[in-house]
């Protein structure tokens, strides 16, 4: 079974949400501390096809559950959250939904200052072989906190990654250009 094949076809043809609308698992959060660098907003998307054994949140991998929300909307919400740093994407899986979240992503950047993360259980080169849509997502983004979660590579002393394979990627905006890695 050739893992990094079917992860490219997973992401190229998972379902996507109607054209301006994104699917959520659960409401935008702020004053995050433990999803990137400083005070930061989080959304949570829905809908995974990696299915990690281990994850923490298994609740998000059904395509058809959480609620389809217009992004406007959810823009609307971000700016009202005074002193957040940045957004992060978490999941789910964001790079499924890579329309919508690069629409928020450049209303938070372009609108509120705020520097994008997300976390994607795919890796920096399996989102640059599948190109399109993720791959376009991926370079509006600062950092990305990449691959799958390994259960027996679980290691409690990371910054912001439950496995040792993870890796915090940071990124050039607009080229996706890895710059450092944690």
């Amino acid at each position: 079974m050739d893992y990094n094949k079917i992860a490219i076809e997973n992401l190229r043809n998972s379902p996507q949400p109607p054209a301006g609308k994104i699917r959520l698992s659960g409401p935008c959060e702020h004053d995050n501390i433990v999803n990137g660098d400083g005070l930061r907003a989080v959304v949570w998307t829905q809908g995974c096809p990696n299915h990690c054994p281990g994850c923490q949140n298994p609740e998000t991998w059904d395509f058809d559950a959480g609620v389809l929300v217009d992004i406007d909307d959810v823009c609307k919400k971000l700016a009202t959250f005074p002193g957040q740093a940045g957004l992060t994407f978490c999941g789910g899986e964001p790079m499924v939904q890579p329309k919508a979240c690069k629409q928020i992503a450049d209303f938070v950047r372009k609108e509120l200052g705020w520097n994008v993360w997300s976390f994607s259980g795919f890796t920096y080169e399996q989102i640059e072989a599948a190109g399109g849509d993720a791959w376009e997502f991926l370079k509006s983004l600062d950092a990305l906190i990449d691959g799958p979660f390994i259960r027996s590579q679980l290691d409690f002393g990371l910054k912001y990654r439950g496995s040792r394979n993870q890796r915090l990627l940071h990124l050039e905006y607009g080229t996706g250009k890895i710059l450092s890695v944690e």
